[in-house]
């Protein structure tokens, strides 16, 4: 170990230690200059952040919020990674998603840095026929392909082996995955799957194919019908062990069973919610697989894809940003193998340029970024530790429900797990409805000017089942109607705001407005004489001092100049003439909805 020299400097040497209810006086005192009276924990409480699942981020932690300890990389219980080497020596798996049979796209994505193929095949994908044709002049012993094959997973299996022998690869060269998932495709289109044809997968793979792993427990369908974090990893787990459950009773060993799955999850902007949840899907599992007498097969490999749910359709652009960000936390969180969904995915077939972005978001954060070169990089950090363990326990309470109700299948089949699901994301939609969860470009800074993004519309997934969800889907309903409007009138909506006093005094609320109304595809005119702003309603905005003096003599004027409602921006108050009040947090949906109804919309 190497000593460094005494060079007089000591961290923190002369700052004395800071007792934790000193801070929480100092934080009292803020906020008591905002009219909070609190003190003590109560203080520190107010500055917290609520989760789902019953989880809350505090404003503050320290070496006194502790968690278990996480173990080393490729050691039990694998918080940490699966394995000790992380993805130091080339990155994580670049796999890229295909849905059409389309050779020459598979081919730009390999020659420009993809390491594997994700294709989906059957319904909704590429025909299984056609799965030579794709992968022509793909090298099959260098490009692992992993298979999504729904409802086939035995004739999509028996191709691709097929392809296999055809063209030489020996059976240790093979990689990848074979993608049998019946429970993920009963999720996904309310039909049983095949787990006798998923069984005889896994046994050939774990006699023949050491490389090649036969099952995928995909917990996308659970995060795109809106659940939480902890009910995504707890569906997982649920899958994870009834697939256990098949294949021990076919004859496979624990470690052998293990060995054939390979999980799937979504990652999310929310990059700390994102490294924990994957931290604590291995730690989880690597507990299943001890209780199930198999400890050292309990390294989970995961696929980790950017999340649907979070892609807009307006504004597309953005979600370069979303999926950077969720990218970084996959990598950060330690996933085996990263999907970036194009920009553009949310409306149809990705182009070449939003394929190339995909590919290159991984490609810029592991060969510049060198984001892979550091195994864990959260690892230590309080938060993520106590973040972690907390997602943990909420998650394995949700897995035990699962097993109390019969199991995933089960849970799946008398419609509670829907239920769950269904009740979260009407939680979510509504920090949605009132802006609590903003949407950039769709619910906070919207561009009405701005041109469509067309694309060539996408196969059909497979439908039945639990539904898919979207962040901007209330929005996009909104807009929608605007759209029809200005295709039918040659105009959009159109609301006035009146400004009331200087600049200093109605700027603030000028703005909340502006981005109000344009979320709902009504563009707010502040400039001329409400008469000729072809507007029917009217906002007032100002300070509230100024309302006291001039809101009722404006409303009063406004509506003698044509104004059927008046709405002020700001807490509700009363004033004569001002029918209703839009303020941070009000229902924005709900308004905008009534808005468009009453300047006769349609919907």
């Amino acid at each position: 170990m190497t000593v460094l020299p005494d060079d007089g400097l000591e961290l923190a040497g002369d700052f004395p230690d800071v007792p934790h209810e000193q801070w929480q006086r100092l934080v009292a005192g803020v906020l008591r200059k905002s009219g909070k009276e609190v003190e003590g924990a109560e203080a520190e409480e107010a500055l917290s952040t609520a989760l789902e699942d019953g989880l809350r981020t505090r404003p503050l932690y320290t070496a006194h919020h502790t968690a278990p300890e996480p173990g080393l990389p490729g050691f039990a219980p694998f918080v940490r990674g699966g394995r000790a080497e992380g993805n130091t020596l080339g990155g994580w798996d670049v796999r890229q998603r295909h849905t059409v049979a389309d050779n020459s796209a598979v081919l730009a994505d390999l020659e420009n840095g993809v390491t594997s193929l994700w294709l989906a095949l059957g319904e909704g994908g590429i025909p299984v026929p056609e799965l030579g044709r794709v992968l022509d002049g793909v090298h099959l012993d260098l490009a692992p392909v992993v298979l999504d094959a729904g409802g086939e997973p035995g004739s999509a299996a028996r191709e691709l082996l097929r392809l296999h022998e055809e063209r030489g690869v020996a059976r240790e060269a093979a990689r990848g995955n074979l993608g049998a998932d019946p429970l993920g495709h009963e999720a996904r289109s309310g039909q049983p799957g095949d787990t006798a044809a998923a069984a005889e997968l896994a046994r050939l793979c774990a006699e023949e194919y050491p490389g090649l792993r036969a099952l995928t427990v995909d917990a996308l369908p659970y995060h795109e019908a809106g659940g939480s974090a902890a009910q995504e990893l707890g569906c997982s787990l649920a899958t994870g062990v009834a697939y256990l459950r098949d294949l021990t009773e076919a004859g496979l060993s624990v470690e052998q069973a293990c060995g054939q799955l390979e999980f799937r999850y979504a990652a999310t902007a929310d990059q700390f919610l994102t490294i924990a949840k994957l931290r604590a899907a291995r730690r989880l599992w690597a507990r299943v697989a001890e209780v199930c007498g198999a400890p050292r097969a309990g390294a989970q490999r995961q696929h980790v894809v950017t999340s649907p749910v979070m892609m807009t359709r307006r504004d597309p652009w953005v979600n370069m940003l979303r999926t950077t960000i969720a990218t970084l936390a996959a990598g950060a969180g330690g996933a085996d193998a990263v999907t970036v969904l194009p920009f553009d995915h949310a409306l149809g077939l990705p182009d070449a340029f939003a394929r190339r972005i995909a590919r290159n978001t991984s490609m810029i954060l592991i060969e510049e970024s060198h984001l892979s070169r550091v195994i864990d990089p959260a690892g230590g950090s309080w938060y993520v530790e106590r973040l972690t363990d907390e997602l943990a326990h909420a998650s394995w309470e949700f897995f035990r429900r699962i097993e109390r109700l019969g199991g995933q299948a089960a849970a799946l089949r008398s419609g509670d797990l829907a239920q769950d699901l269904a009740g979260t994301w009407q939680a979510r939609t509504a920090r949605l409805a009132t802006r609590r969860e903003p949407v950039t470009g769709v619910s906070e800074f919207p561009y009405l000017a701005e041109k469509p993004v067309v694309r060539e519309a996408a196969p059909e997934p497979p439908s039945g089942g639990l539904p898919r969800v979207r962040r901007d889907e209330a929005y996009e309903a909104l807009r929608a109607r605007s759209d029809a409007h200005l295709a039918a009138t040659g105009s959009r909506p159109r609301i006035f705001l009146a400004a009331i006093g200087p600049a200093a005094a109605h700027t603030a609320r000028l703005t909340f407005a502006s981005n109000l109304f344009q979320a709902g595809g009504i563009e707010p005119v502040t400039d001329g004489a409400f008469a000729d702003s072809g507007a029917t309603e009217a906002v007032l905005c100002s300070s509230d001092a100024l309302y006291e003096e001039q809101a009722e003599a404006t409303a009063r004027s406004l509506k003698a100049a044509g104004a059927r409602h008046v709405f002020l921006a700001g807490r509700p108050g009363r004033y004569a003439g001002v029918d209703a009040y839009v303020f941070a947090g009000c229902d924005a949906v709900a308004v905008l909805s009534a808005t468009l109804d009453r300047m006769g919309v349609s919907r």
